[in-house]
C-alpha cells in the first residue's frame, strides 16, 4: 500500500511521537478502490463469530448430510421433472459461519464493487465518479493546507467512503452469516456450484433451540436446498434474478446532503461522538431508494415469490413423506424466515432482496391459483423459459399469467 499523503519525507506527520499512530489511522482509511476489502473481510468475520473461535464442523454431520442429500435429489427430480447440473452428486461442504461470510464476500464481489462505485468518488488516477455519488470528490485547489490535521481531514469524505462502505458490506455479510444455514439462505444470486453448502453449527443450534430431531432438520434442509438448486439450475432463472439485482445496485443515485451534514457536525476529537455517528452504517442507505429501484424491486419480488411458492408447494408434497415430524419442523422454519434481522434489513437496502409476510402470502395465493385453475403441470411451466416468469401484476392474478403463457410466443 502506498504511503498516505502527509506521511512521506518532509510531510507534516514525518517523525514525532504520533507518526506511527497517525500512519496506521491513515492506512485504515486508505483504499486502492471504492471499497476497502480488508476492512470488509475483518468486519464480516468479527460479526459472524462475535470475536469467538469456531470449532470445525463435525465430520459425522457431513457424512449424514450426504446420505440424506442423495435421497433428496432423487425425490426432487421425480417430483419436479427438472434436471439440474448437480443432480445426484450428493456432495456436501460443511463450513463454519466465518467461512460462509468469506464465501459470500467472494460471491457478491462484483455487486459490492458496483455499489461502492456508485457511492464513493474516484481517487487521483481513477475514472471520474459517476453522477450522484454519495461522497463527492474535492475539486482541485480546495484542499486545505498549513495545519497538519486540516491537511489530513480535508479529504474526509474521500477517506471515509471506502471505509464506511466496507463497514456496511462486512457488517451485513457477518450478520447474515450468524443465521445462514446454506448457500440459499438468504436467497440471493451466486455463481452456481454443484455442491451443497451447509453451516452445521447453525443447523445444530436451530434443532436444539426448537427441540427438533436432528435427522428431521437435516432432511428438511437437504430438500429445501435441493429444490432451490433444481430451480436455479435452470440457467435463465438465475440470470434473471442476477440481472435484476445488478440493475438495482447500479441504479443507486444518492444525494450527498445527509452525509455532508453528518460530517460537518462531526468533532474528530470526540471519539464517542464519532462512534455514535457511524455505529450503524446501514443508515447511510436508509433513505436512498429511488423510483427506478422501487420498480426493479417489484420485479425481484415477483421472481422470488414464484420461486418461494413453488418450493413451499413441493416441500409440503415431498417433505411429508420423508420428514417424520414435518409439520413441526416446517412451522419452526416458517417462523424463522419471518424474523427480520439487521442483516436482512441491509440486504433489502443494498440488493433490493426482501420478502415479508405479505409476499409469502402472495406466493402461496399465486401457486394455489395456478393449481386450482390448471393443475401441477401448468405450475411447472414456470421453469421452461424466462418468458414464463410472472410479472408483478400477474403474481396477483394467476389467471392472467396462465392466459399469457398460452399465447403463441413471438
Amino acid at each position: 500500500m502506498s504511503t498516505p499523503q502527509g506521511f512521506g519525507p518532509g510531510g507534516p506527520f514525518e517523525g514525532g511521537p504520533f507518526s506511527e499512530l497517525m500512519r496506521n489511522i491513515a492506512h485504515m482509511f486508505t483504499s486502492q478502490g471504492p471499497l476497502n476489502w480488508e476492512v470488509a473481510a475483518q468486519m464480516a468475520q468479527w460479526a459472524a463469530t462475535e470475536g469467538q473461535a469456531e470449532p470445525n464442523p463435525d465430520p459425522v454431520w457431513r457424512v449424514r448430510l450426504e446420505e440424506l442429500l442423495r435421497v433428496a435429489d432423487m425425490h426432487v427430480a421425480e417430483a419436479t421433472g427438472l434436471e439440474w447440473p448437480s443432480a445426484g452428486l450428493g456432495n456436501v461442504v460443511a463450513i463454519t459461519r466465518s467461512e460462509w461470510a468469506k464465501r459470500t464476500l467472494e460471491d457478491w464481489h462484483d455487486l459490492f464493487e458496483t455499489l461502492a462505485a456508485r457511492l464513493v468518488p474516484a481517487r487521483d488516477g481513477q475514472d471520474p465518479s459517476p453522477a450522484g455519488t454519495l461522497f463527492p470528490a474535492i475539486a482541485p485547489g480546495e484542499e486545505q493546507s498549513g495545519d497538519p490535521l486540516s491537511s489530513l481531514f480535508s479529504g474526509l469524505p474521500q477517506m471515509l467512503g471506502p471505509f464506511l462502505v466496507a463497514l456496511q458490506v462486512g457488517s451485513m455479510v457477518g450478520q447474515l452469516a450468524t443465521r445462514a444455514m446454506g448457500q440459499c439462505d438468504p436467497l440471493a444470486p451466486r455463481p452456481y456450484r454443484p455442491e451443497v453448502v451447509i453451516v452445521t453449527s447453525t443447523v445444530e443450534r436451530f434443532a436444539a433451540e426448537w427441540s427438533l430431531p436432528d435427522d428431521d432438520v437435516r432432511m428438511w434442509l437437504c430438500l429445501h436446498e435441493t429444490l432451490h438448486r433444481a430451480v436455479l439450475g435452470q440457467r435463465f432463472v438465475l440470470d434473471r434474478l442476477a440481472g435484476l439485482v445488478e440493475g438495482y445496485v447500479d441504479a443507486f443515485s444518492p444525494q450527498a446532503d445527509p452525509i455532508e451534514a453528518r460530517l460537518a457536525d462531526l468533532d474528530i476529537s470526540d471519539m464517542a461522538g464519532m462512534q455514535a455517528a457511524f455505529a450503524d452504517p446501514s443508515t447511510l442507505l436508509a433513505e436512498m431508494q429511488n423510483d427506478r429501484q422501487r420498480s426493479i424491486q417489484e420485479q425481484i419480488r415477483s421472481v422470488l415469490c414464484a420461486l418461494s411458492g413453488y418450493v413451499d408447494y413441493q416441500m409440503d408434497k415431498i417433505g411429508r413423506r420423508l420428514v417424520g415430524s414435518y409439520p413441526v419442523v416446517s412451522e419452526a422454519f416458517r417462523r424463522r424466515r419471518m424474523e427480520e434481522t439487521p442483516g436482512t434489513t441491509v440486504l433489502a437496502q443494498l440488493f433490493g432482496i426482501t420478502l415479508a409476510q405479505e409476499d409469502y402470502e402472495a406466493a402461496r395465493s399465486f401457486t394455489n391459483g395456478v393449481l386450482e385453475r390448471a393443475g401441477e403441470a401448468s405450475l411447472s411451466r414456470l421453469w421452461i423459459s424466462e418468458r414464463n416468469l410472472p410479472t408483478p401484476a400477474e403474481l396477483k392474478a394467476p389467471g392472467l399469467w396462465l392466459a399469457r403463457i398460452d399465447l403463441p410466443s413471438d
